[in-house]
């Protein structure tokens, strides 16, 4: 069972997302009050995945992953908000986030995501993905597309291929598709980015689907 830690100043949230992700199956293991909370909270309760609020009173969501995400041992962060916007999205990401879901997304797509987090994967939650979406259809977001596309023809043909995936599915389920190991699928990922000076594969999901290289 995946098991969570939920951070949140709001007790309200805490308890409604507690109930709700209970129903889904999913083991809230532990609650924190605020980002500063975080790493006493991870020795504690030993999550696979911290959801973290953005919007907190002392130490915000974002600083938070960005201070706690990339240490030893680690669990992965995924940012859940009421609120989101395309900024907030990428610095998420760039922070260390695996994912970026909303308050609003349906309960078993919010237990879907988070699975797939704690099996490896990334996550973007509708909300954010149609941020993004939102954001290349303008004529700013399609100089970001060819922008993107411009930076993804640095990743050979393969390791683009295995980008295009990254966002829906996990290491087994690239594999499967694509005909090569998990580990192989990893690699690549690693190369990719490497390659892009990315910190986690959420990152490059959204680059990929800003550059409309989806499957």
């Amino acid at each position: 069972m995946t098991r969570v830690l939920i951070v949140d100043d709001d007790s309200f949230a805490r308890t409604m997302i507690r109930t709700i992700l209970a129903a889904q199956g999913i083991d809230v293991v532990g609650e924190a009050a605020d980002g500063d909370e975080v790493p006493a909270a991870v020795a504690e309760h030993r999550p696979d995945i911290v959801l973290v609020d953005l919007q907190m009173r002392r130490v915000d969501g974002v600083e938070a992953i960005r201070r706690n995400a990339s240490l030893p041992g680690a669990p992965r962060f995924v940012a859940l908000t009421g609120y989101g916007n395309e900024d907030a999205v990428v610095q998420a990401l760039r922070a260390g986030a695996a994912g970026f879901l909303s308050k609003d997304d349906d309960p078993s797509t919010l237990a879907t995501h988070l699975r797939a987090v704690a099996d490896g994967g990334g996550a973007l939650g509708p909300d954010a993905a149609a941020l993004v979406i939102q954001r290349m259809t303008t004529p700013e977001g399609q100089d970001r597309a060819a922008a993107a596309r411009t930076q993804l023809q640095l990743l050979t043909e393969r390791e683009r291929e295995v980008a295009a995936l990254v966002a829906g599915y996990t290491n087994q389920q690239i594999g499967t598709r694509l005909g090569m190991s998990d580990n192989t699928v990893k690699a690549h990922v690693t190369r990719a980015l490497t390659k892009l000076g990315m910190n986690n594969r959420a990152e490059l999901a959204v680059l990929a689907d800003r550059a409309g290289l989806t499957a």
